[in-house]
């Protein structure tokens, strides 16, 4: 398409002219001015007039008119979005919905560079889960985008927001399995390296907690999600005595268990699996699974906590406590 065969966009002029008055009247009405006498009339003309032309004031309109931009942009890491994801984001954008805020989600690997899509928009806030460098987090805050919010970010400049709720969700699945008996536990890493934001500090919690319960490190195998190659995952296990995995997610467990009926290993008998996220397939899993619950909406509360928190000036809320990560026991382990 060219840009004469493009459809051309509705202004608050083209609307002026259609209900038969200035663009200034257009802006009063439109944007509640105060002590404006405006006949009744001429409003509901000019709000027809808006209805039929189907005009929508642009963002960087509105960030003119009011002095701040109502874009929140969420830049999404080159990830699978699965049902957890799905949750955080419905969730946070619905909060900010409530401040009046919008929430703008942008995928990463799409490839159009990062400044580009935070200088078009002109955001408020910008989101991410991994790391910018400190040369674009300047230029934003240069730009007087106000909120930054790096929630894996591992450096000590910009501490992660979401680090140790992952690292406590490993913990979780280490001390249920030790609680149970288990002394050499086993973690099941993803191979998709896109995961490795939430997969390392998940890791990082799990050998946390075998150290602290005197048991030895775990022992990590990256799982293909592939029946055959997770059963020789297990039998390699159950060789080194592993007798308990932590799974990176239920995805990654559901893996897990399709490989132990390949392998012909009884769980959670010879060998118990837990995993992570609580998806809507889990308790219908061969055993029913056991998973870590991290409440995705409660830390998309927090993420909408922190955006609009900055921009009114207050400080961070605190962060979700260990009560918003909890064990849904089932038959798996």
């Amino acid at each position: 398409m060219t840009a004469e065969q493009r459809p051309r966009r509705v202004t608050s002029a083209d609307v002026a002219r259609e209900a038969g008055v200035s663009r200034t009247t257009v802006s009063y009405v439109l944007n509640g001015t105060p002590h404006q006498k405006i006949p009744d009339a001429t409003r509901q003309r000019i709000m027809h007039a808006v209805e039929r032309l189907g005009y929508a004031p642009s963002a960087t309109a509105r960030a003119l008119q009011s002095g701040r931009s109502d874009v929140v942009l969420c830049l999404l890491p080159d990830w699978p979005i699965g049902p957890a994801m799905g949750t955080l984001l419905e969730t946070l954008s619905t909060s900010l919905a409530a401040e009046g805020l919008t929430l703008y989600a942008h995928p990463r690997a799409a490839g159009r560079p990062v400044s580009e899509v935070w200088r078009s928009l002109g955001p408020a806030a910008v989101v991410l889960w991994d790391e910018l460098d400190d040369t674009e987090v300047a230029a934003m805050r240069a730009a007087g985008i106000a909120v930054t919010v790096a929630l894996l970010s591992p450096t000590t400049q910009r501490q992660g927001e979401l680090l140790v709720p992952q690292q406590r969700t490993g913990r979780v699945q280490a001390e249920h399995l030790a609680a149970t008996g288990r002394r050499l536990i086993g973690y099941a890493y993803p191979e998709d390296p896109r995961l490795k934001g939430f997969a390392e500090p998940r890791l990082e919690g799990v050998r946390t907690a075998c150290a602290e319960l005197g048991l030895d490190a775990p022992v990590v195998r990256t799982l293909p999600m592939d029946a055959e190659a997770a059963a020789d995952a297990v039998r390699a296990w159950v060789a080194e005595g592993v007798t308990g995995v932590c799974a990176y997610n239920d995805d990654v467990a559901l893996a897990v268990l399709a490989g132990t009926r390949l392998a012909g290993v009884a769980v959670p008998g010879d060998l118990a699996v837990v995993g992570v996220d609580d998806i809507p397939a889990a308790p219908f899993a061969s055993p029913p699974l056991t998973t870590v619950n991290a409440e995705q909406g409660v830390i998309a509360q927090y993420i909408a906590a922190l955006v609009i928190r900055g921009l009114s000036g207050k400080p961070a809320p605190r962060r979700p406590g260990s009560d918003t990560i909890h064990l849904i026991r089932r038959e798996s382990a």
